[in-house]
Parts: C-alpha cells; structure tokens; sequence
C-alpha cells in the first residue's frame, strides 16, 4: 500500500469513528438529538452475551428469504453480512469488532490491503496459499477473475457495479459467455490478481469487500440457478435450501482457520427459518423458551414491540440497537410526469411528514427524521446539516403552493412501493402527500421480491421508499451510486431509484471523482449533496437504528456498522451449545 492510499484509508477511518463518536447512530442526527446518548437502547459498542463456545445450533427468525445469495448479485447489506461472513470469501473484509473498528479494512482471501501503481489506476493482490473450495479443490485468482467478470451478465443483475464503473474495457461487456474476458483483470499465476482500471480509485480496496470480488469456480456455475447454491469458500456450506421457507448451513470441511483471521465459525449449524411474521418473531424472541433462546431475529424490532422491551430491563440487555449508515427516502421517477416537474418533487418534500415517519417507525428512541441526504458519518461531527430548513411535520401550504405553480393546483394521483414490513411507513407517506392533495396509493411487496420490483424501472409504481448506505465512509460510494443517470438499467436497477439524470450533476461527480486530495473531495462531495437535494431528486425521510433482538443463549453478538447493523455472522455464538439441541 503506497503512501497515498494509506493516508486516504485512514482519513476513512477516522471519518468513520469520527461519525460513531458524535453521534452512536453515526448517519443521523436533527442537529437536535443526539440518540448515541439514550441508554434505552445504547450498548455503546460491546459485545452481548459474553464469549460463544464451540458447536451448536445458531437460529435466525426471519420474515423473508433473501433478495439474492449469488455473490455476483448480492447487493443488500443484510445479505452481503450473511453471504460474505458464512458462505463465500472475498479479497478483503472488514474486521469482526463493534463499533468504529468494525469499519477497518482487514486481509480475506488476499495476503495484504493491496498494492497500487500507476498513480493508483493498477491494483495488484496475491491470495494466501491453501485456500480450499467446499470439496477441497484450491480457491485461485481464476476463480476471483471469473466472478468479477460473471457480475456484468445480463441474466444477473442487481449486483454491485464498481467493476463496470472502474474497470478498462468494462464497456458494452455481457460476461464470460462464449469465452469473452475482460483484459482489465489479469491473473499472471494462480495466486496474483491485477485490476486495470480506468481512472484513479485509491478506495478500490474497499470495493474489494463487495461479494464481487468473492471465487466462483466456472465449473460450478449454473447461471440464475447459482443463486439458490452458491459454491463455498467459507466456514459453511449449504445443506438445503427451500426457498421462502428455510436454509440450513452445515460446516464446510476444508475451511481452513489458519487463513481465516475473520471468521470465528463457533456453530456447528446455522438454520434461517423463513415465512414468519415480523411481531411472531419478537414475542418469540421476548420470551426465549425452548429453541428459541438460542435464535437472533433478521428482521427489525417492529415499532409495535418497542415498549414490550424497552420496560423489561433483561430484555432490554438483549436489543442491539446499532447506527444503519443508512437514509431511508421516497424516491420520486423523475423520468415520468408529473415528477418530470422539479415543483411537483419539491412539493414532495414540503408536504413529507417526517415526525409521523419517526412515530410510525418506533419512535425517537429508534430513529430520527433525515436532513441530508448522505449519511451523517460522511458530514463533520458525524451529523447530517439540515439542507433544506422543511419543519419535521412538514409545510402544507408551501407544498400547494408549488403545485399551483407546477399546474397542479387541484393535486393529482400516484403510487408508492413498500416492503410489507414498511406499511405503516407507506401509510404515514399516504397521509402526509394527502394534505397537499397528493393522493398515494400503497403498494406492498415482500421484501425478497423489493429490489427486484422498484428495479423494474418501465414497470415500478412512481414514488419507491428506499434507502442507500455507503459501501464504504466516502460520499464517492453514495452520491454518484444513488444519483448517476449513467448507470440507470431498464431491469435490475438498483441504488438510482429516482431515475435522475442531470449533465451538471454528474459532470462534478467525475470532478470530484478526480481529485488527489481527501479532504477536498470529502468536502465537495458534501457540497454536491446540498445541490442535488435542491433540484429534489427524492424526499429524504430517516435515519435510523437496526434494532435486532437475541436469545438468552446467543453469546458473541453485536451489530456491525459496515453491514449496516446486522448482526455479524462471523462472530456470533451459543453460550452452552448443549442447550441448543434440547
């Protein structure tokens, strides 16, 4: 790692820990409340339930199956914390520790962070020796290169795309089919991966997190059907895998610890339940008899629940509560009328509710109404500035006044797209657009099925609540992700929700993109966010906690903040494995 990008790693760090001090909930902040402060839901970074032992059954109650396991498509950060921590590797990982230091670059695959040349346009990465697949065979940069280059597949969409934006000659490319490969990845030996890319990226080894850069054998590829086995390179492997109703993930063999300085790997068997209700889960978690002392939840505490835990000191120790790193927006196709109308999108965030958003979601003990639209972590202080200066209950009469002056005096109708687990969301979205004479139709969809549906950018209802977290703690991972009409797709779009294409925008992305120093990029980059939100792209609506209960018998665990809250797999355990049998 040269000079250069060592100091720039850094500088993330710090900007990370820098968002985790001032405000635990790094992301979001009013600039009135700072939630790291309430010791209702505040573990303060420590580890819950002690230290695991070896063996047992590890169960996860979850409402739904996963978007995606293929790590060519796995692009949602809960799925990427499953995938990449249990089932398959990649070049670098972050470490497995609570708060600021689970934002630290770490070796996987690769012996080192990487090394740059060419002004930070070549990356070049040697894998450890002794790295084994599921049955034994060796894992080689081959395997790593034909991942990355499966990514750009038409029939596997939805995945991260740093490969298609960084790489030379990623371009017009559909994949490996009929033997096309891209000579941007070089793979000199078995163990040495060289990246081309086209312009400088002195974060690319924080692109090398993403399960892009993970091995899949050709010989095991099975295209789309990839999706339901991927091919191990982890601690587990998977046993069966019904779809929407359970996965059971038994231990690899060939994994191999003496390379592995991550993973932990203290079950013997991890068993995702699939299918139940949101509130089924945590009553079930509330009481923790039987099996379910030894389950974590997938899905968030739902708002409903809250007092059930937050009044019961001993069940209040079992709530991690940690920052998503995320902000939650609706997102308006500006491509389509009447949202083609910057008036008609800034009515939107003129008549957006944000209070009624927080209550409908938990409360202030949970979260907090969005000012920004990049994360607080990615601001000074670890706090979002607040942009627009709309009151929290919003402001009805400037929302019909831009309406009028939209030709729109009379309101108009439309459609929002939520997860199921979101309806209250969509309802409080519904009743604040409706007292400016939006008139919102609710739509619900199952969360496994969400990023593929509002990626149906012909097909998608106009308004989508959604949300983006930076890959990593640069605006370079959010902005051009969530607002680049370059990388718009017509199926399996993902992260530019609002369909918002502007030459001025995107222009001082490339600009940003091409600064040498780290201070002045971080600084235009918040710039930009101020100018983009002004042209109203999306309303911006919360940022919030991962409020995720455990069992009485789960030790190990705590919410990671790269992988926005979820519990890391890596680390997490039983505290008598015995028990887990009965």
């Amino acid at each position: 790692m040269n000079k250069r990008t060592y100091t720039l790693a850094t500088a993330l760090v710090t900007a990370l820990a820098l968002g985790a001090t001032g405000c635990t909930d790094g992301k979001k902040s009013d600039g009135t409340r700072d939630r790291g402060k309430n010791p209702a839901i505040s573990n303060n970074g420590a580890v819950v339930g002690g230290t695991p032992q070896k063996g047992g059954t590890l169960t996860i109650l979850s409402n739904q199956d996963f978007t995606h396991l293929d790590p060519a498509r796995n692009w949602v950060m809960g799925d990427m914390d499953f995938g990449t921590r249990l089932l398959y590797r990649t070049l670098l990982t972050y470490k497995a520790e609570p708060g600021a230091k689970g934002g630290e670059l770490t070796t996987d695959l690769a012996e080192d962070l990487g090394v740059s040349s060419n002004g930070a346009k070549t990356w070049t990465f040697k894998l450890k020796p002794g790295l084994k697949y599921e049955d034994g065979t060796p894992i080689t940069a081959q395997d790593v290169k034909y991942n990355v280059e499966r990514s750009f597949s038409p029939d596997l969409p939805g995945g991260p795309d740093y490969a298609a934006r960084y790489l030379v000659g990623a371009e017009g490319y559909k994949g490996p089919a009929q033997g096309k490969h891209l000579d941007s990845v070089k793979t000199p030996d078995d163990r040495t991966i060289v990246f081309e890319l086209r312009k400088p990226f002195a974060e690319f080894p924080y692109a090398t997190v993403l399960p892009t850069f993970s091995p899949v054998p050709k010989s095991q590829d099975k295209g789309p059907q990839y999706d339901n086995r991927p091919f191990s390179s982890g601690p587990y492997k998977i046993e069966t895998y019904a779809r929407d109703k359970q996965i059971v993930l038994v231990r690899n063999t060939h994994w191999s610890a003496s390379t592995d300085t991550v993973r932990k790997a203290y079950p013997d068997r991890i068993v995702v339940t699939m299918g139940l209700k949101a509130n089924q889960i945590d009553d079930r978690l509330i009481a923790s008899t039987g099996g379910d002392a030894s389950a974590v939840a997938w899905a968030s505490l739902r708002p409903e629940s809250t007092p059930k835990v937050l009044t019961k000191p001993d069940v209040r120790a079992r709530l991690l509560a940690e920052s998503t790193s995320c902000t939650e927006m609706v997102q308006m196709h500006t491509g389509r009328a009447p949202f083609d109308d910057v008036k008609v999108r800034q009515a939107v965030q003129y008549a957006l509710d944000r209070e009624a958003l927080v209550t409908a979601t938990g409360g202030p003990a949970l979260n907090d109404p969005a000012t920004a639209l990049m994360p607080g972590l990615l601001f000074p202080g670890g706090k979002q500035p607040d942009t627009l200066k709309i009151p929290l209950t919003g402001d009805v009469e400037k929302a019909k006044q831009l309406l009028k002056e939209a030709g729109k005096a009379g309101g108009f109708s439309t459609s929002v797209t939520v997860s199921t687990g979101d309806k209250a969301v969509g309802e409080a979205i519904q009743q604040s657009l409706g007292r400016a004479g939006i008139k919102v139709t609710i739509e619900t969809v199952d969360p496994s099925a969400f990023y593929d549906t509002i990626g149906d950018t012909k097909n998608r209802t106009d308004l989508a609540y959604t949300g983006w977290c930076p890959d990593f703690p640069s605006g370079s991972t959010f902005l051009p992700f969530v607002f680049d009409g370059r990388y718009i797709k017509e199926k399996g779009n993902s992260g530019n929700h609002s369909l918002f294409r502007d030459d001025v925008t995107m222009k001082r992305m490339d600009e940003i993109a091409a600064m040498t120093d780290a201070q002045q990029a971080n600084k235009a980059w918040q710039e930009l966010d101020a100018q983009i939100l002004a042209k109203a792209p999306t309303a911006p609506a919360l940022v919030e906690r991962k409020p995720l209960l455990i069992g009485t018998n789960v030790a190990g665990a705590y919410g990671h903040t790269s992988f926005g809250g979820q519990i890391d797999y890596a680390t997490i355990g039983l505290k008598d494995p015995a028990k887990s049998t009965r």
